[in-house]
């Protein structure tokens, strides 16, 4: 299937970010894995994990090949933003638990928007097989879900 420019740039974009947020996922679910978050954390970077495979297939599909230059791109700022997320760099755990969590927010609530841009494409003829009100319902509930966390996290760092 030959897709448009938009749609290619838009996909390899948005799986760049997937990466980044996958990334980072990870390394909360293990950095809090024997605390009262890790279940939590396992299971919701399970689904981003299941979320970023769902758009790569989505991907394949269409015949959109990743940008390794942008896979490269988000995983370098990543592991670069672990440099402002450490405890030694402002003191204060639950600072960097709040910017950790808002930076995931912040990507869940992205991936949001793009699976809702998607259903208004295919409104205007884009073919996707895909239950794309399912994975917009899956994101708004990750990000409710992460949301009572960050402002515990904001209520012991800000106060």
């Amino acid at each position: 299937m030959s897709v448009s420019s938009g749609l290619d740039i838009y996909l390899k974009d948005h799986l760049a970010g997937a990466t980044g947020g996958s990334e980072l996922a990870a390394k909360l679910s293990a950095d809090y894995a024997d605390g009262p978050l890790g279940a939590f954390l396992a299971d919701l970077s399970r689904q981003i994990d299941h979320d970023k495979e769902t758009l790569e297939g989505l991907m394949d599909t269409l015949g959109v090949q990743p940008d390794p230059l942008k896979q490269a791109g988000a995983w370098v700022a990543e592991k670069a933003s672990r440099i402002k997320l450490t405890d030694t760099f402002h003191g204060n755990a639950d600072l960097k638990r709040l910017l950790q969590f808002e930076m995931l927010a912040l990507g869940i609530v992205g991936k949001g928007e793009m699976w809702r841009a998607l259903i208004t494409a295919t409104k205007a003829g884009l073919e996707i097989d895909l239950d794309l009100e399912a994975l917009v319902r899956r994101a708004d509930d990750q990000r409710a879900g992460l949301e009572q966390h960050r402002l515990d996290a904001a209520r012991t760092a800000l106060v």
